[in-house]
């Protein structure tokens, strides 16, 4: 044990593997003081999971990746050290988040329809709603970058929906969100400097065709997945 210590210490691993667990904890003792420890912990749970999507994904295309890094009642990230060199990476990388947080989800569902458990069930839906929610079309969130290989144009549908989600929900978040895609914006609007290299967004239009209906179809299961147990919670509390 002391010898593993000390070799991640000597990698300079040890001190990131405290500050992504550190992160971690702090952010299930933030989520318990609101919603009870067990729901925390599973919540914080499924975002290391979609976040572990898009680490694998990006270690697969030999991308330098940092280890997750979380922020209480506002989510994780991972750093990308070495940035994506074409669209269809960024996509792939994007992908597998909500993918992987979608399968977790849908793990939290069936044990939930298995047990009658109504945390699991509770926690089943954040999960489905966390991921469609970062599906927006809208960079910096997953949905951007996942529809940046069919086209940059696609950016400007996150606009009415982001706009639609602050008025139904007003979030500081969600500003920043906006700050955030204005560069990517106005490279879909063809003004402004290029955020992005020459040739980056050159693919295979059957690429572009194969990401569109993933995507699609992704967005297509989220939604009745959500939709079905916000049915399913409000005809059990009788709302």
């Amino acid at each position: 044990m002391f010898k593993l210590l000390a070799g991640l210490l000597a990698a300079g691993k040890l001190g990131k593997v405290l500050f992504s667990g550190g992160t971690m904890l702090l952010s299930m003792f933030a989520y318990a003081l609101v919603f009870g420890w067990r729901y925390a912990v599973g919540f914080v749970l499924l975002i290391f999971i979609h976040e572990c999507g898009h680490f694998l994904a990006a270690r697969q295309r030999g991308l330098a990746v940092s280890l997750p890094a979380f922020i209480p009642f506002v989510g994780a990230w991972i750093q990308l050290k070495d940035q994506p060199h074409d669209a269809e990476t960024e996509a792939w990388v994007g992908f597998a988040g909500p993918l992987l947080g979608s399968a977790a989800a849908l793990v939290c569902y069936w044990l939930a329809r298995q047990t009658g458990s109504d945390l699991l069930m509770a926690l089943a839906y954040a999960g489905f709603m966390l991921n469609l929610f970062n599906l927006i079309p809208i960079s910096p969130l997953d949905g951007g970058r996942i529809t940046a290989v069919i086209s940059p144009k696609v950016w400007l549908a996150g606009v009415p929906l982001l706009a639609a989600l602050f008025l139904w929900r007003p979030s500081p978040m969600l500003i920043l969100i906006g700050l955030l895609a204005w560069p990517h914006l106005k490279t879909a609007l063809g003004r402004g400097a290029a955020v992005h290299p020459p040739g980056y967004f050159e693919v295979p239009a059957e690429t572009r065709v194969n990401y569109a209906v993933m995507y699609l179809g992704l967005v297509g299961f989220l939604a009745l997945m959500s939709y079905t147990i916000h049915e399913t919670l409000g005809a059990t509390t009788g709302t």
